[in-house]
């Protein structure tokens, strides 16, 4: 299963080449801020836009959107050590080198890499995080996922990665984050509840200015109109009018 992509003829291999020549042709500084942003840049980002997430929907919406949407947060960083997890055997069984051991010429950014490359780690646990938050909240899951969209793009320019390893990557974090998502949320939704309900931890679902705001929409019971009912008195006027 190693030759996924030993054969220069091979599409694989031509868009690697033309995605890596990329870095030949610009400047050493923007190939630095590639090799950060792909190996540690995006997933820091995705961390922010988790936390960003989390902290609106503290704010916004109901006391069960929140809840509903802290629970797929949780889930997002669950789905991502889950599908690295299902990568190890699937690497083992392909055992693809990576592509600057096959083929000259790749303008290689990071020294060291001896694992297999098929599939993508970064690219795996950036998609399964995307997808992830997508299920919790859709417009900053489509920021996370076009984040991950780059990662898998920095990971071919680096000349680390095949771009069906990033594919590959992309198939597997969807695939687990959104295939285990029905399961992971009936799980986890009562416990996040729960969390919510309590004294001390509301702060981590439910920020204290929407609390405030559910409790005074609960307690706000409307008061009967005067003139209404046979108990105001309204209708036995009109009868004696008639």
């Amino acid at each position: 299963m190693a030759g996924l992509a030993s054969d220069g003829s091979n599409p694989d291999v031509g868009l690697l080449y033309d995605i890596n020549g990329l870095a030949k042709d610009a400047p050493s500084w923007f190939d630095r801020v590639m090799e950060f942003v792909g190996e540690y840049g995006i997933m820091l980002a995705l961390v922010l836009v988790v936390l960003w997430c989390w902290w609106s929907v503290r704010r916004r919406g109901t006391f069960e959107d929140s809840v509903a949407a802290v629970t797929g947060l949780i889930w997002a960083p669950l789905a991502a050590g889950i599908a690295l997890l299902v990568n190890v055997p699937i690497r083992g069984f392909v055992e693809r080198p990576r592509p600057f051991y096959d083929h000259q010429g790749l303008e290689v950014l990071v020294a060291g890499k001896t694992d297999y490359s098929f599939v993508s780690d970064h690219a795996t646990m950036a998609m399964a995080i995307g997808a992830g938050v997508f299920v919790a909240h859709r417009k900053f899951g489509f920021a996370a996922i076009g984040l991950a969209l780059v990662e898998g793009f920095c990971r071919v320019y680096m000349g680390v990665h095949y771009p069906t390893d990033v594919v590959g990557g992309f198939a597997l974090g969807t695939a687990v984050a959104l295939l285990l998502a029905p399961l992971a949320l009936a799980l986890l939704t009562p416990l996040v509840s729960a969390v919510a309900r309590s004294g001390r931890l509301v702060r981590l679902v439910r920020s204290g200015r929407a609390g405030a705001r559910d409790r005074h929409e609960t307690l706000d019971i409307p008061e009967p109109r005067l003139g209404s009912g046979p108990a105001s008195g309204g209708s036995n006027e009109n009868d004696l009018a008639a």
